[in-house]
Parts: C-alpha cells; sequence; structure tokens
C-alpha cells in the first residue's frame, strides 16, 4: 500500500530526513511532504510576493497565510500526518497543524519528548500514536505498511 505524509513541526533539527531516510533504507512506498524548512524564506514569502510592509504583524499575517496555503494543501493530500513538537521553540503552527488533520480525519502521530506531555496532553489525545523518536515513527511506518 501507498501512503503519502505530512511532516510538520519543529524545523531545528533532522528529524525529518531521519524519517526520510528511514523510508528509504527499508524502500517503503510512502511519499513525504513538508513545508517550507527555511525559517527565513518562510517568515517573509508574504512581502516577498505581496510587497512590503510598515507593521511586522502584518508581515507576519501574510506570510502565515501563504504558508497555510501549502500546508493546508498538503495535509489534505495526505493519509497521515507526523508532527513534531521541539523543546526549544514553541510550535503553535503545528498544534493547528493537528487540528486541521483531524478534522479532515486524517490520522496523526506526535513526536515529543517526554517533558512536553503536560503541556501537550489536549495534542496527544488527539494522536493516534505519541512517539519520541523518529526511529519510533519509522517503525510504525513500517508496521503499517506491511502487506
Amino acid at each position: 500500500m501507498s501512503y503519502t505524509i505530512y511532516l510538520s513541526g519543529e524545523i531545528h533539527s533532522d528529524w525529518r530526513e531521519q524519517i526520510q531516510q528511514g523510508i528509504t533504507l527499508l524502500n517503503l512506498d510512502i511519499e513525504v511532504l513538508g513545508p517550507i524548512t527555511d525559517h527565513d524564506s518562510s517568515d517573509h514569502v508574504g512581502v516577498e510576493i505581496l510587497g512590503a510592509e510598515e507593521h511586522s504583524f502584518w508581515k507576519d499575517h501574510k506570510a502565515a497565510k501563504i504558508n497555510a496555503l501549502r500546508t493546508q494543501s498538503y495535509i489534505s493530500r495526505s493519509d497521515i500526518v507526523v508532527i513534531r513538537f521541539g523543546d526549544k521553540y514553541r510550535q503553535w503552527n503545528a498544534a493547528f497543524d493537528a487540528g486541521t488533520a483531524n478534522g479532515l480525519g486524517i490520522p496523526v502521530i506526535v513526536m515529543h519528548a517526554p517533558e512536553l506531555t503536560h503541556a501537550l496532553k489536549e495534542v496527544d489525545a488527539t494522536a493516534l500514536a505519541v512517539t519520541e523518536t523518529p526511529q519510533q515513527v519509522i517503525e510504525i511506518l513500517a508496521y503499517i505498511s506491511q502487506k
């Protein structure tokens, strides 16, 4: 069976690459989609395309909407959404992605360190699996890909 997954959340570590490498190593039939992970490109896309803004609120607003176009489109094409919450930065957009996926009936796998469990209890409650490592996600993907 073929799957499409969307990798959402934290962009400051190599967790996406680890999952992609695991998929490749196990020869799983999985297409991987994700956000623009270059922070500056993501933050400035609105003003680069639609023009400069005097106030940072509107700069961020433009970028958020354009990034949401990509994210919502990719999530709607996905069979599974994997969401990583990191320790250093709060990924509020990833919590939104969990809600979007759940609203569309798309299963969610959440990944975060154990110390974030309390803060993410509502997000975790909507997930079909709560993991701590990319390896656990790879093992889940391998398991569900078995024929």
